[in-house]
């Protein structure tokens, strides 16, 4: 993609994410990710219907009447867009690959943020942390990220989830909104999914092609693992051979969602041949639901 084609692609993304947070998702993200606790703003008149706890008692005797302590919630949060980059990202059978997927959920995200005046960052990683954007406000700063994810250029091709994680918790305060995005072709990451989880408010969100949960019926053909380079020869016109791929995906889907479920990680399934809509509107509605 050239810089014509990321510039033209980054003004449709706007466009779309905007008329969905301004008409959906920044409500949504605000009743999702609550601030850090509460603060003093102003003292004023009692009125019916005020909570009687919440009078001021020193105001009231100097005044000779009601005064309550009025408190607003703070609302300042940190979102952490941890974007898979790996090779694996770049493939897509549909229009679009998981990694341009991945920059317009990004985008949506970040939108709702800075919509709420969340700060916003970014990390892309492969087998090692290739990209770190310090967390800021602004719609100038979201664009930057959005284009960040579509033009980046990664060095390496693998997947390391865990020291991506790791990362994350150095850099990061406690309490912050971290989304991480990936196609999850990647073991050994539970213990430091763990750690993060209970340190921030942890989203999982895995992007899929159907290509790689089925095989079709075309002949013999060479899958190449798009990481590490291997290949092999499938006779796809063997009933036994694409039950078997499919057993194996399922397996594969079905361990990582456990993984999450143990540690309380929440997760969205995205898949690149439907809208990524409304699997996100599921989550935020779900979760608000459980709040």
């Amino acid at each position: 993609m050239n810089e014509k084609e990321i510039l033209k692609k980054i003004q449709r993304i706007e466009i779309f994410t905007n008329r969905l947070v301004n008409t959906i998702f920044a409500g949504e993200y605000e009743s999702v990710f609550k601030g850090q606790g509460i603060t003093f703003d102003e003292v004023r008149e009692y009125q019916a219907g005020d909570e009687i706890r919440t009078i001021d008692w020193n105001v009231t005797a100097r005044m000779g009447q009601a005064y309550i302590k009025k408190y607003v919630e703070e609302r300042e949060l940190v979102m952490m867009l941890v974007v898979d980059v790996s090779a694996s990202t770049r493939f897509g059978s549909i229009a679009e690959t998981k990694a341009e997927i991945a920059a317009e959920i990004a985008a949506l995200l970040a939108f709702s943020a800075i919509k709420n005046n969340d700060k916003v960052g970014l990390v892309c990683f492969t087998d090692t942390v290739e990209h770190f954007v310090a967390p800021r406000k602004g719609k100038r700063h979201v664009l930057r990220v959005v284009r960040d994810i579509l033009h980046f250029q990664p060095k390496q091709s693998g997947t390391n989830i865990e020291t991506a994680l790791a990362f994350v918790d150095q850099v990061l305060k406690p309490h912050s909104v971290v989304f991480l995005i990936s196609d999850f072709k990647n073991t050994g990451y539970e213990k430091q999914l763990r750690v993060s989880s209970k340190r921030h408010s942890l989203i999982a969100v895995t992007l899929q092609d159907r290509r790689e949960l089925e095989l079709q019926d075309v002949g013999l053909i060479e899958l190449e693992d798009a990481e590490s380079g291997e290949t092999m020869v499938v006779d796809t016109r063997s009933e036994e051979a694409r039950q078997l791929y499919t057993e194996l995906n399922q397996r594969a889907d079905a361990e990582r969602r456990q993984v999450f479920r143990a540690n309380q990680v929440d997760a969205i399934d995205i898949r690149t041949d439907e809208s990524y809509v409304k699997p996100l509107i599921r989550f935020f509605r779900q979760r608000a639901a459980r709040s």
